[in-house]
Protein backbone atom coordinates (compact mmCIF):
# COMPACT_ATOMS: atom_id res chain seq x y z
CA UNK A 1 0.00 0.00 0.00
CA UNK A 2 1.31 3.45 -0.92
CA UNK A 3 1.95 5.72 2.06
CA UNK A 4 4.52 8.16 0.64
CA UNK A 5 4.03 10.47 -2.35
CA UNK A 6 7.15 12.13 -3.79
CA UNK A 7 6.76 15.10 -6.13
CA UNK A 8 9.17 16.67 -8.55
CA UNK A 9 8.65 20.45 -8.61
CA UNK A 10 9.61 22.05 -11.95
CA UNK A 11 7.32 20.84 -14.73
CA UNK A 12 4.91 19.20 -12.28
CA UNK A 13 3.93 21.93 -9.83
CA UNK A 14 5.90 24.96 -11.04
CA UNK A 15 5.92 26.18 -14.63
CA UNK A 16 9.60 27.01 -15.25
CA UNK A 17 10.85 27.64 -18.77
CA UNK A 18 13.84 29.69 -20.05
CA UNK A 19 11.73 30.67 -23.05
CA UNK A 20 9.72 33.05 -20.85
CA UNK A 21 12.81 35.21 -20.36
CA UNK A 22 14.61 34.72 -23.64
CA UNK A 23 11.61 35.47 -25.83
CA UNK A 24 12.02 38.99 -24.47
CA UNK A 25 15.80 39.10 -24.78
CA UNK A 26 16.17 37.27 -28.10
CA UNK A 27 13.01 37.84 -30.17
CA UNK A 28 14.37 36.07 -33.24
CA UNK A 29 13.29 32.41 -33.02
CA UNK A 30 16.39 31.02 -34.72
CA UNK A 31 18.87 32.98 -32.60
CA UNK A 32 17.00 32.09 -29.43
CA UNK A 33 16.92 28.43 -30.38
CA UNK A 34 20.66 28.50 -31.09
CA UNK A 35 21.35 30.15 -27.73
CA UNK A 36 19.34 27.65 -25.68
CA UNK A 37 20.60 24.63 -27.61
CA UNK A 38 24.28 25.59 -27.88
CA UNK A 39 25.15 28.26 -25.30
CA UNK A 40 23.08 28.14 -22.12
CA UNK A 41 22.01 24.55 -22.62
CA UNK A 42 19.97 22.19 -20.49
CA UNK A 43 23.14 20.25 -19.63
CA UNK A 44 24.86 23.45 -18.47
CA UNK A 45 21.90 24.40 -16.31
CA UNK A 46 21.68 21.02 -14.57
CA UNK A 47 25.34 21.25 -13.58
CA UNK A 48 24.24 24.05 -11.23
CA UNK A 49 21.38 21.84 -10.08
CA UNK A 50 24.09 19.36 -9.10
CA UNK A 51 25.93 21.91 -7.00
CA UNK A 52 28.27 23.89 -9.24
CA UNK A 53 28.35 27.56 -8.16
CA UNK A 54 26.44 29.79 -10.57
CA UNK A 55 29.26 32.34 -10.71
CA UNK A 56 31.70 29.62 -11.77
CA UNK A 57 29.41 28.22 -14.44
CA UNK A 58 28.62 31.68 -15.76
CA UNK A 59 32.30 32.61 -16.04
CA UNK A 60 33.12 29.39 -17.88
CA UNK A 61 30.30 29.94 -20.34
CA UNK A 62 31.27 33.57 -21.01
CA UNK A 63 34.85 32.47 -21.70
CA UNK A 64 33.50 29.97 -24.22
CA UNK A 65 30.97 32.33 -25.84
CA UNK A 66 32.13 35.91 -25.19
CA UNK A 67 29.78 37.34 -27.83
CA UNK A 68 26.82 36.14 -25.77
CA UNK A 69 27.97 37.59 -22.43
CA UNK A 70 24.89 39.77 -21.89
CA UNK A 71 22.51 36.89 -22.48
CA UNK A 72 24.58 34.44 -20.43
CA UNK A 73 24.60 36.76 -17.44
CA UNK A 74 20.86 37.29 -17.79
CA UNK A 75 20.21 33.57 -17.39
CA UNK A 76 20.65 33.74 -13.64
CA UNK A 77 20.51 37.50 -13.05
CA UNK A 78 16.93 37.43 -14.38
CA UNK A 79 16.17 33.84 -13.44
CA UNK A 80 12.85 34.70 -11.77
CA UNK A 81 11.49 35.75 -15.17
CA UNK A 82 11.65 32.09 -16.19
CA UNK A 83 9.00 31.27 -13.57
CA UNK A 84 5.69 31.24 -15.39
CA UNK A 85 3.39 30.40 -12.50
CA UNK A 86 2.03 27.12 -11.15
CA UNK A 87 -0.04 24.21 -12.41
CA UNK A 88 -3.27 24.72 -10.48
CA UNK A 89 -4.61 21.22 -11.09
CA UNK A 90 -1.52 19.59 -9.61
CA UNK A 91 -1.53 22.00 -6.67
CA UNK A 92 -5.11 20.91 -5.94
CA UNK A 93 -4.04 17.25 -5.95
CA UNK A 94 -1.12 18.07 -3.69
CA UNK A 95 -3.41 19.88 -1.25
CA UNK A 96 -5.69 16.87 -1.00
CA UNK A 97 -2.78 14.49 -0.39
CA UNK A 98 -1.24 16.76 2.23
CA UNK A 99 -4.56 16.94 4.06
CA UNK A 100 -4.90 13.14 4.12
CA UNK A 101 -3.24 11.67 7.24
CA UNK A 102 -2.68 8.37 5.41
CA UNK A 103 0.05 9.91 3.29
CA UNK A 104 3.40 11.53 3.81
CA UNK A 105 4.23 13.96 1.02
CA UNK A 106 7.84 14.72 0.03
CA UNK A 107 9.59 16.53 -2.80
CA UNK A 108 12.70 15.60 -4.77
CA UNK A 109 13.88 18.35 -7.08
CA UNK A 110 16.75 19.16 -9.40
CA UNK A 111 17.33 22.78 -8.39
CA UNK A 112 20.29 25.03 -7.71
CA UNK A 113 20.87 25.61 -4.01
CA UNK A 114 21.36 29.30 -4.86
CA UNK A 115 17.99 29.82 -6.54
CA UNK A 116 15.80 27.41 -4.58
CA UNK A 117 15.38 29.80 -1.61
CA UNK A 118 13.78 32.30 -4.02
CA UNK A 119 11.15 29.75 -5.01
CA UNK A 120 10.69 28.61 -1.40
CA UNK A 121 9.85 32.17 -0.38
CA UNK A 122 7.59 32.73 -3.40
CA UNK A 123 5.39 29.62 -3.31
CA UNK A 124 3.47 28.88 -0.12
CA UNK A 125 2.76 25.29 -1.16
CA UNK A 126 6.46 24.43 -0.89
CA UNK A 127 5.95 24.71 2.86
CA UNK A 128 3.31 21.95 2.82
CA UNK A 129 5.81 19.14 2.27
CA UNK A 130 7.01 16.88 5.05
CA UNK A 131 10.48 17.19 3.54
CA UNK A 132 12.26 18.38 0.41
CA UNK A 133 15.53 17.06 -1.05
CA UNK A 134 17.16 19.73 -3.24
CA UNK A 135 19.81 18.43 -5.61
CA UNK A 136 22.04 21.50 -5.38
CA UNK A 137 22.28 21.08 -1.63
CA UNK A 138 23.23 17.42 -2.00
CA UNK A 139 25.78 17.97 -4.82
CA UNK A 140 24.11 15.38 -7.02
CA UNK A 141 20.93 15.19 -9.07
CA UNK A 142 18.32 13.00 -10.68
CA UNK A 143 18.47 10.56 -12.36
CA UNK A 144 21.60 9.44 -10.46
CA UNK A 145 20.93 6.71 -7.94
CA UNK A 146 22.46 8.46 -4.95
CA UNK A 147 19.91 11.28 -4.77
CA UNK A 148 17.03 8.81 -4.52
CA UNK A 149 18.94 6.92 -1.85
CA UNK A 150 19.42 10.15 0.11
CA UNK A 151 15.66 10.71 0.19
CA UNK A 152 14.86 7.10 1.06
CA UNK A 153 17.36 7.08 3.91
CA UNK A 154 16.65 10.55 5.30
CA UNK A 155 12.90 10.04 5.50
CA UNK A 156 12.95 6.28 6.13
CA UNK A 157 10.92 5.55 3.01
CA UNK A 158 10.10 2.00 1.96
CA UNK A 159 10.45 2.10 -1.86
CA UNK A 160 7.65 -0.42 -2.33
CA UNK A 161 5.28 1.90 -0.45
CA UNK A 162 6.23 5.07 -2.31
CA UNK A 163 5.32 6.68 -5.61
CA UNK A 164 7.45 9.29 -7.39
CA UNK A 165 6.04 11.82 -9.88
CA UNK A 166 8.28 13.57 -12.44
CA UNK A 167 7.82 15.00 -15.93
CA UNK A 168 11.21 13.68 -17.17
CA UNK A 169 11.22 10.02 -18.18
CA UNK A 170 14.90 9.59 -17.22
CA UNK A 171 14.06 10.61 -13.66
CA UNK A 172 11.09 8.25 -13.60
CA UNK A 173 13.36 5.40 -14.68
CA UNK A 174 15.88 6.40 -12.02
CA UNK A 175 13.26 5.98 -9.32
CA UNK A 176 12.00 2.69 -10.73
CA UNK A 177 15.55 1.31 -10.61
CA UNK A 178 15.34 1.53 -6.82
CA UNK A 179 11.96 -0.17 -6.64
CA UNK A 180 9.92 3.02 -6.29
CA UNK A 181 6.60 3.20 -8.13
CA UNK A 182 6.91 6.08 -10.59
CA UNK A 183 4.62 8.14 -12.79
CA UNK A 184 5.64 10.35 -15.69
CA UNK A 185 3.62 13.53 -15.29
CA UNK A 186 1.72 14.82 -18.31
CA UNK A 187 -1.34 16.49 -16.80
CA UNK A 188 -3.19 16.74 -13.51
CA UNK A 189 -6.01 14.59 -14.90
CA UNK A 190 -3.63 11.86 -16.03
CA UNK A 191 -1.77 12.01 -12.70
CA UNK A 192 -5.00 11.62 -10.75
CA UNK A 193 -5.93 8.51 -12.73
CA UNK A 194 -2.47 6.99 -12.39
CA UNK A 195 -2.45 7.58 -8.64
CA UNK A 196 -5.90 5.98 -8.34
CA UNK A 197 -4.62 2.93 -10.23
CA UNK A 198 -2.01 2.53 -7.47
CA UNK A 199 -4.71 2.73 -4.81
CA UNK A 200 -3.93 6.28 -3.77
CA UNK A 201 -7.00 8.22 -2.63
CA UNK A 202 -7.12 11.55 -4.49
Amino acid sequence: MINTIIFDLGGVLIDWNPEYLFKKLIPDDNRRSYFLQNVCTHDWNVEHDAGRPIAEGTALKIAEFPDWETEIRAYYDRWTEMLGGVFDGTIALLRGLVDNPDYRVLALTNWSAETFPIAFARYDFLHWFDGIVVSGEEKTRKPFRDIYEILLSRYEVNPAQAVFIDDAIANVRGAEALGIHAIQFQSAEQLQQDLKSLGVIV
